[in-house]
């Protein structure tokens, strides 16, 4: 959206994407196919326009219908853009807020926005009617609290909007207020087109054996306070920035204004421009905090619950996940936050400090909305039992499996630490586990095909090693023992084959 013109006489030169136009196309034709009835939920990647097409909507939905509209919103300065968004679209609107007692039936705003308890309130105290809302626009729909609204909407048409069409209750899920799904482009299609950076994704594996859970399900400040204020953590983070981010544009993401507050003093104590922001930040210093972002560079902000909406600062290079979450909305938020596209800017970089990665797959990859949006409770699950962390066992049936093997356990971390006493590199520990795979496999099978499917065995304890070996050499990032477990596989079928056919060759010279 382009504004021309003199501050008086000032126009707005609306291009919409080709995708923004076809989506608008869809939506307008599923209203038509059910006026004052529909309920559309519509998802778009953070980052792809959402507030670019309501407000397109609006004014469409307006000008063709001669009736009003509301958008509902659940934060204050949510309220505040949209509005803005809307008058740049030159529809003339009015913010629902606490100094709003009453609005006339004679009111000639066509469109109005408002937070959702402010209008539940002047709704049940009789000041407000909404008799004449044709249209209902749900910004950031996945929050639960709107649903208690749409009863009161008896003629209008309801479109949610949102990243994630995935509520984080699964005894509110998102298909029971809404009829059908509109699925937008993908966040790899957008990658493609030019619309959105790529990233580069560096994930370290932590482990989070120590967060509790809270009541509505994610990770509790508390605990995560704990794991991320100790020296252990802190040095991680330090070392990830160092890595992958220095003197970039970042932002920090933590679960604690506890920890915002240790990083900021730690990273101060290195001489890194850093600053603190939180949803107790006064709206003056927030001001000046983001002015302070913007204008300098590799300005790092660390901070909690306020920068995942409402936020846009496409210079922002980095994003930093110092923390974990099993919110699939929130994860998808905090990258949103550095995924915007600028002419000197196509690829953005993302530092995983909490397993997100693994819980939710890469931020790019595709999602199938639909069948999560008709089946949340399958996909709960699923999210759950990646959260799960659990000891590391052998399976009780290996003994069976490998009888001809004298010993089949190999303790890495011992193994390891032997090496380095000896002067060897610390890469001998993989090559000698391997070995000792490799021979378990040979030993209890009569052919290379046989000892090849025999590895299908070892595949949780191969995974084992993988993460102990790890932890041993310290900050090692995912994308490395991801590699490294290929490489492992790789190896040991080698190994396997050269052991089996050199003893078929013993054999034949006897």
């Amino acid at each position: 959206m382009k504004i021309a013109g003199s501050e008086s006489t000032r126009t707005v030169v609306k291009k919409l994407y080709h995708y923004q136009e076809r989506d608008i196309t869809v939506l307008f034709e599923k209203l038509e196919q059910n006026p004052g009835r529909s309920r559309l939920l519509y998802q778009l990647p953070t980052g792809g326009g959402k507030t670019v097409i309501f407000s397109e909507i609006a004014e469409r939905f307006i000008k063709k219908y001669n009736k009003k509209v509301i958008v509902l919103t659940h934060r204050t300065e949510l309220c505040r853009q949209t509005s803005a968004v809307l008058k740049m679209t030159s529809i003339n609107n009015k913010v629902i807020n606490s100094a709003v007692k009453k609005i006339s039936r004679k009111d000639s705003n066509t469109c109005y926005v408002a937070m959702v308890e402010t209008l539940k309130n002047r709704i049940n105290e009789g000041l407000i009617s909404t008799d004449d809302i044709g249209l209902v626009i749900v910004d950031e729909a996945h929050h639960n609290s709107f649903h208690k609204l749409f009863g009161r909407f008896v003629n209008a048409s309801i479109i949610g909007v949102t990243a994630t069409p995935f509520s984080s209750d699964i005894n509110l899920p998102m298909r029971d207020n809404y009829d059908e799904l509109i699925v937008g482009a993908k966040i790899g299609s957008l990658i493609e087109e030019g619309f959105l950076a790529r990233p580069a994704t560096w994930r370290y594996d932590v482990e989070l054996n120590t967060l509790k859970t809270g009541l509505h399900g994610d990770f509790t400040v508390g605990s995560s306070d704990e794991l991320y204020t100790s020296p252990a953590m802190l040095d991680l983070l330090v070392h990830a920035y160092d890595s992958h981010s220095k003197n970039k544009k970042t932002l920090i993401f933590n679960n604690g204004i506890f920890t915002s507050r240790k990083v900021e003093e730690m990273f101060m104590a290195l001489g890194y421009p850093i600053k603190h922001l939180d949803n107790k930040t006064s709206p003056a210093e927030r001001t000046e905090i983001l002015k302070w972002l913007k204008k300098t560079k590799g300005a790092i902000l660390t901070s909690v619950s306020i920068l995942t909406t409402g936020f846009d600062e496409p210079s922002v290079q980095t994003v930093i996940l110092n923390r974990a979450t099993t919110s699939l909305t929130l994860y998808h938020q905090m990258i949103g936050r550095a995924a915007r596209r600028l002419p000197q800017k196509k690829t953005f970089c993302i530092i995983d400090l909490g397993n997100n990665t693994d819980r939710f797959g890469e931020w790019d990859a595709p999602i199938d909305w639909k069948h999560v949006f008709e089946n949340p409770e399958a996909y709960h699950e699923m999210i759950n039992n990646k959260t799960s962390y659990e000891a590391h066992q052998m399976p009780s049936d290996m003994r069976s499996k490998f009888a001809n093997s004298n010993e089949i356990s190999f303790d890495i971390q011992a193994a390891h630490q032997a090496a380095i006493e000896n002067g060897y590199k610390a890469n001998v520990v993989i090559r000698d586990s391997i070995r000792q795979h490799a021979l378990m496999c040979a030993d209890n099978s009569q052919s290379v095909t046989e000892a090849l499917e025999l590895t299908g065995e070892l595949t949780k304890e191969i995974e084992w090693r993988i993460k102990q070996y790890g932890k041993c050499l310290g900050k090692v990032t995912k994308n490395y023992t991801d590699w490294l477990r290929e490489d492992y596989n790789f190896r040991l079928k080698k190994l396997i084959e050269k052991i089996i056919v050199r003893r078929m060759k013993l054999k034949m010279a006897v």
